[in-house]
């Protein structure tokens, strides 16, 4: 059963999809009016076909949807041609951003939308399919052979979709050793290292004014990132809950600063140093853990097939400490499971001071959109099934599974409850 974001006078209900079958004359003519949006993005008509084509077998009903057995099963497919249009053909990718994203806007748009921010892994065997190392698999629980995507979804009270999608690619393979392996995957000298928060600000800034916005969420690897809170917070009227890991420090008030002289060099200087009788900053697993059961709020967050999914919840006024000196004043909204023995997790805000928990509530509890984003383009269009190693090619494969997702939403949207619902392409 999906998850529902649900919570007593929340900010709203991202509504849940489910997909069972229609009529196939239908699906196909609205494919091909779909396909006709991008006619502009491909140079000539033979990349277009095959636009077509591959997106058509995303749809199928085959139990594998890689390259392959997509041109075996859709009718004038051919293996080769479809490997060399996924994996080599030039595509205008920022006009069909472009275009999609206004799509999105116009099915989707809210001025209370949701930006959310989170990673996705591809297990693969072997080491030449582009940025393929051992890293963390989210899809395993396990440090595994896997490529790691970065990915940036929408959510509003209409639906929800992917936005953009990274390729993080690990700084080894940038060291002189791994030069045969950039040259087979095609990855232009153009391209180098960035951290995952350094892919998320990137697609952040480039989605700005592009689509109505108010909140962003994301999980620690985002949330312990000041690159990345700096960007959210330049953008005015946006605000953040981003979780952060329990080691994070702060103070419950403000401590006391005072200045320092101090020569270098022959050179007069002034730091800011705590005063000695400040108190030093505590982490937030330490806070959380001090404060009595009368602070804490029992709410629920989703549905399950046992029933209700509840957690506690309290929020505290913070200052954070940055390089042992105190910075900015934030929400620091703790979680924590129910039973003897709680598990804690934490998220910073940049919300306003009259924000009211159930905000916080709402939330914490949103990020499973994206959640579902990948559990249904892995499920339904093959999102984890490709094989290909050069580096368009992933950017490529994953643009058509963002476009067939979004595309089963618009059924949905544009013919309401009985659009929930689609039909094999090919068989």
């Amino acid at each position: 059963m999906l998850p529902r974001c649900r919570t007593e006078g929340d900010g709203y209900a991202v509504p849940k999809f489910d997909l069972t079958k229609r009529e196939l004359g239908d699906f196909v003519n609205e494919l091909k009016g779909f396909h006709q949006e991008f006619r502009e993005c491909f140079g000539r008509n033979e990349p277009r076909e095959n636009f077509f084509r591959y997106m058509a077998g995303q749809f199928s009903e085959l139990e594998r949807k890689s390259i392959e057995p997509i041109a075996l099963a859709v009718e004038g497919a051919d293996v080769r041609c479809l490997q060399r249009f996924v994996s080599e053909v030039i595509w205008d990718e920022a006009k069909m951003l472009e275009k999609y994203r206004s799509m999105v806007e116009e099915d989707m748009g809210d001025e209370d939308g949701v930006l959310i921010f989170d990673e996705s892994a591809f297990p693969k065997k072997g080491e030449d399919s582009v940025g393929v190392a051992r890293q963390y698999c989210g899809t395993l629980g396990k440090v595994e052979n896997c490529q790691v995507g970065v990915f940036m979804a929408y959510g509003s009270p209409h639906g929800y979709a992917l936005l953009d999608k990274r390729l993080f690619i690990p700084e080894k393979w940038f060291e002189e050793g791994y030069a045969e392996r950039r040259k087979k995957c095609d990855l232009s000298p153009a391209v180098g290292f960035k951290t995952k928060p350094q892919l998320a600000v990137e697609m952040f800034e480039g989605i700005q004014q592009k689509l109505p916005l108010k909140y962003v969420v994301s999980d620690t690897v985002y949330g312990r990132s000041p690159e990345f809170i700096d960007a959210v917070d330049r953008c005015i009227g946006v605000r953040y809950l981003v979780e952060v890991p329990s080691d994070t420090r702060c103070w419950l008030r403000k401590p006391m600063v005072i200045k320092k002289q101090y020569r270098y060099r022959g050179e007069l200087h002034i730091k800011e140093i705590l005063d000695e009788g400040a108190k030093k900053p505590v982490s937030v697993q330490a806070l959380a853990k001090s404060l009595n059961d009368f602070y804490w709020y029992r709410r629920k967050v989703s549905e399950s097939t046992k029933g209700p999914i509840e957690y506690e919840f309290t929020k505290r006024r913070v200052v954070l400490s940055r390089e042992g000196l105190p910075g900015k004043e934030v929400w620091l909204l703790i979680r924590r499971t129910l039973g003897d023995d709680p598990k804690y997790s934490y998220y910073l805000s940049n919300a306003p001071v009259s924000t009211p928990l159930k905000t916080f509530v709402w939330l914490s509890g949103i990020r499973w959109a994206i959640e579902q984003c990948f559990e249904e383009a892995k499920t339904e269009l093959g999102m984890d099934h490709y094989e290909v190693r050069k580096y368009a090619g992933w950017n490529h494969h994953m643009l058509t599974c963002m476009l067939g997702h979004f595309f089963l939403w618009h059924l949905k949207i544009r013919l309401g409850e009985k659009s929930t619902s689609y039909y094999a392409v090919a068989a």
